[in-house]
């Protein structure tokens, strides 16, 4: 005998549910945007024809996700499959599936076939996803974010998240709010707020934190989409501290040995140890191989980054070999000593030490301590330059610097204005 049905099928936007990973984000969006269902035929008894029924969609395509959409519609399908064997038949029972669902629920049936009705019902009917409230929210992300991040960057992460938080509570969110009633345009909103209080820059890095912590959420389901991402970077012009003038670096470097022996050296070694200063504010004793003439620096860009103690600065060092190697390098009032302090902690000090010497020598804000790393670079560069070609000034510079690569060398150079064109008066006579 004939069956009298075809084995349901999905229709999943037209494409192969199957090579989903290997379609374009485009042909993803199209087939998403068409209604997903299930299709089947039935054989009419009058004619003896299979003919198609009713589409099934069950309510899926409310989701805008395949995985969603693909899981309730299998779901779905196996429903529809239990009840066709099962006997339904929608030109002699006259009335639909879900009709004849629901009867078979409400008792016409036995307990057994009742129980795993029941059952596949409940599984087929789109399940709300559980409620995770914005305090749960918040609390987690933090928590997975502080075991992933290292404890400096961590802070100013926490700061940025906190005070979009308190930016929600007081924009008439609530902590027991669901955390899906924050939509893309309420952080817009806030990026907004940033934007006309601060600067460009303070926004993109708001921005950033923002993302993260919302790419948290959905690694954990607790969101469908981080579309935090989708929000547009904005162009903003980094500032940068300048070069000292040979008269100017010269000048402090005079005034801070007769006034300051312990500033002094801390810009010796962000000079000619070409440091950051917050690497300086690392430093303990043991990093220092004086003998080997190694210095084992922690680096924005790597653990532990190895460098020379050149000569002329191995010679300003005092006699370091009595003092523990735990000690830091550098505290408030010595070399060697103990500092209970952030790395930030310590930069923000010597940052403001600094700036009394600034405003000795009426220095503007664009010139710091950063700036001594900059004007040794441009030094020496330029000195380099005379008796090599470019590339093998580069290359030697590379290994000073600490620069990864070739390109980003290049582009620091670039933003210092180290490497500046001969006089071309004679091309224009």
């Amino acid at each position: 005998m004939k069956s009298n049905y075809s084995d349901p099928k999905l229709f999943t936007g037209g494409v192969d549910i199957n090579s989903w990973s290997k379609l374009s984000k485009k042909e993803k969006m199209e087939a998403l945007n068409k209604d997903w269902y299930i299709y089947y035929s039935f054989r009419n008894p009058k004619t003896g024809k299979l003919v198609r029924q009713t589409n099934i969609k069950g309510g899926v395509n409310r989701y805008k996700d395949k995985r969603t959409r693909y899981h309730l519609l299998k779901v779905l399908k196996q429903s529809l499959e239990i009840v066709l064997q099962e006997g339904f038949n929608p030109y002699k029972d006259n009335e639909t599936l879900v009709e004849h669902l629901q009867n078979k629920i409400d008792g016409k049936t036995s307990k057994t076939e009742k129980s795993t009705l029941v059952t596949t019902v409940v599984e087929s009917t789109p399940q709300k996803q559980i409620e995770t409230t914005i305090l749960e929210a918040f609390k987690l992300a933090l928590e997975l974010k502080e075991k992933a991040m290292a404890a400096s960057s961590f802070v100013r992460y926490k700061s940025r998240i906190n005070r979009f938080k308190k930016w929600l509570l007081e924009n008439e969110f609530k902590e027991k709010d669901d955390i899906d009633c924050i939509t893309k345009k309420t952080v817009i909103q806030y990026l907004n707020s940033i934007l006309l209080n601060s600067s460009p820059r303070n926004r993109n890095n708001s921005r950033t934190d923002i993302a993260s912590f919302f790419q948290i959420l959905e690694d954990n389901d607790l969101i469908k989409e981080n579309f935090v991402k989708k929000i547009n970077v904005l162009r903003s012009s980094p500032k940068r501290n300048k070069t000292y003038k040979p008269e100017e670096e010269q000048a402090i470097f005079n005034y801070l040995k007769e006034n300051d022996k312990l500033l002094y050296l801390f810009v010796r070694f962000v000079y000619y140890g070409a440091l950051r200063p917050i690497e300086v504010c690392r430093l303990k004793i043991g990093d220092l191989d004086i003998q080997d003439k190694k210095i084992y620096v922690k680096a924005k860009n790597q653990p532990i980054k190895i460098k020379i103690i050149p000569e002329i600065l191995l010679n300003e060092l005092p006699d370091l070999s009595s003092y523990l190697k735990s000690n830091c390098l550098f505290t408030q009032t010595q070399i060697g000593g103990i500092w209970e302090a952030s790395d930030d902690s310590k930069r923000d000090y010597f940052t403001k030490q600094f700036k009394k010497v600034k405003d000795i020598f009426s220095l503007g804000k664009d010139y710091g301590l950063y700036s001594f790393r900059h004007t040794f670079i441009t030094n020496l560069y330029r000195e380099m330059e005379k008796t090599a070609s470019p590339f093998e000034v580069k290359s030697k510079l590379m290994l000073i610097t600490g620069h990864t690569s070739m390109s980003a060398l290049e582009k620091y150079l670039r933003d210092i204005d180290a490497a500046l064109p001969e006089d071309y008066s004679e091309l224009l006579k």
